[in-house]
């Protein structure tokens, strides 16, 4: 099974990275929508999710969203397609920056940078493109469960001096790259479990959280900056934003820090998933534990 799911991914982005990108993008949303018909899981744990953080929108609200979401994956598959393969004049071309002055200072500082950033958007071509255009990064992921796909995936990460930095034994890595003024994008919207955690409020929602990062700046000092690369309807572009580093709070309490500083950057990332929510992936799980209010309509 695993070696199909390989020979299928390796087709698929092969063909993506051929086509032109207009036909590409074409073709890759309509496999999300597909995928997102085809796998039941994923609308169940969105419908639920939807309806607990966004209780407002009725089932054809909902679907919408999903909808939205499904062809995002597909873009997201187009960007591992077609960036490692372009240059930078060409991603300047294709990508828009916004904010890069709260980067560029929060990097001056010396200490190394944590870009806090969120399964939102483009998460594969904010990477991409910050490591073509503003320098190599380290690039905080779970590897696949599937080891084929998974370095199938990697070496594409790899693209543009990109380091790939396995989550389950990150932290020596990413301590000396922060020593060496480097820069580390660690997704941090998804759930946390066990020592990792940190209850924090999401959505308006009671979430568990890694901890990880507000340990990690704490120590190091590192400016953490919030950044996402969302597509733009209007520019028909993706835009890269860099938003005003996260000011870190220190009481001398440690675990009151990381706790403080957890849900100052659980703030960060909220203010962008409810600016874009129908970019943000609301197939994962992320406030497991939480029951669902009786539904009032049949499941999107």
């Amino acid at each position: 099974m695993h070696r199909i799911e390989y020979v299928a991914a390796a087709i698929f982005l092969w063909v993506l990275e051929r086509l032109p990108e207009g036909a590409a993008v074409r073709v890759a949303e309509c496999v999300g929508l597909a995928l997102g018909k085809a796998v039941r899981r994923w609308k169940l744990v969105a419908d639920a999710n939807l309806r607990l953080a966004m209780p407002e929108l009725d089932a054809s609200g909902r679907r919408s969203v999903l909808r939205s979401v499904y062809r995002n994956l597909g873009r997201v598959a187009v960007a591992l397609a077609k960036l490692p393969g372009w240059s930078e004049a060409e991603i300047r071309r294709h990508v828009d920056f916004v904010g890069l002055d709260h980067f560029l200072s929060a990097h001056a500082k010396g200490r190394g940078v944590l870009l806090l950033t969120a399964h939102l958007g483009n998460w594969e071509l904010g990477a991409l493109a910050h490591g073509a255009v503003l320098g190599p990064m380290g690039v905080v992921v779970r590897p696949l469960p599937n080891r084929l796909v998974d370095a199938l995936v990697e070496s594409r990460r790899r693209s543009h001096g990109n380091r790939v930095i396995d989550k389950r034994s990150a932290a020596r890595e990413i301590l000396r790259s922060l020593a060496a003024n480097g820069t580390i994008g660690i997704l941090a919207d998804q759930h946390a479990s066990g020592d990792e955690a940190v209850q924090v409020d999401f959505l308006g929602l009671r979430a568990a959280a890694n901890k990880g990062p507000a340990q990690l700046a704490l120590r190091t000092g590192a400016a953490v900056v919030p950044a996402a690369a969302r597509w733009d309807a209007v520019r028909r572009k993706h835009v890269v934003t860099y938003r005003p580093e996260v000011e870190l709070l220190r009481s001398g309490d440690p675990a009151r820090d990381v706790a403080v500083n957890t849900q100052r950057f659980q703030r960060a990332i909220e203010s962008l998933v409810r600016e874009t929510p129908e970019q943000w992936l609301w197939i994962h799980r992320r406030w497991k534990g939480l029951s669902l209010p009786d539904p009032r309509e049949p499941t999107a």
